[in-house]
């Protein structure tokens, strides 16, 4: 990353990363306790555990992407 970059763009890029690691958790949290009610089968931490790994790699991704030159994109 440069770091000519704005203190905007630093801080939209932080609060992406807790946005995409914070979604796919409490989607996959609610979604197991609501299919525990329903089915009566312990399904929680199993979709806990899969709500984790992948906001882990959408931050991966995220911060993959995010320290990428364009310049370096041009030259190709």
């Amino acid at each position: 990353m440069k770091y000519k970059q704005s203190v905007y763009k630093t801080f939209a890029l932080i609060s992406q990363l807790g946005i995409s690691i914070l979604v796919p958790i409490l989607l996959c949290t609610f979604f197991g306790t609501w299919l525990e009610k329903k089915v009566s089968f312990p399904v929680f931490i199993p979709l806990v555990i899969v709500g984790v790994l992948a906001g882990l790699r959408n931050a991966w991704v995220l911060a993959r992407h995010a320290n990428e030159d364009p310049e370096d994109k041009n030259k190709n």
